[in-house]
């Protein structure tokens, strides 16, 4: 079976360096977005979402096979609040 590795980059690396056995991509895909949820709630609920999240998915030889991102973009509605 092949081995999926999950890195994780929020200003930090949070490298995979074990990985997890997994029948195809199709798993891994759904893996990722599991796992990226449950970090990025942790993240949220102590208001440590970066403004730039990813986590690339990679073979067991560094091929990276996908990425998901996470972008936290303030609107112009919320830059004027601040300025006042």
């Amino acid at each position: 079976m092949p081995r999926y590795h999950f890195n994780v980059y929020d200003g930090i690396e949070m490298l995979d360096k074990v990985g997890v056995e997994l029948p195809d991509s199709q798993y891994a895909r759904r893996e990722a977005i599991r796992y990226a949820g449950s970090i990025l709630e942790g993240g949220a609920s102590k208001d440590k979402v970066g403004p730039e999240w990813r986590m690339e998915v990679t073979n067991e030889v560094g091929l990276i096979l996908f990425r998901l991102d996470f972008q936290v973009t303030e609107s112009a509605a919320l830059l004027k609040d601040k300025i006042l």
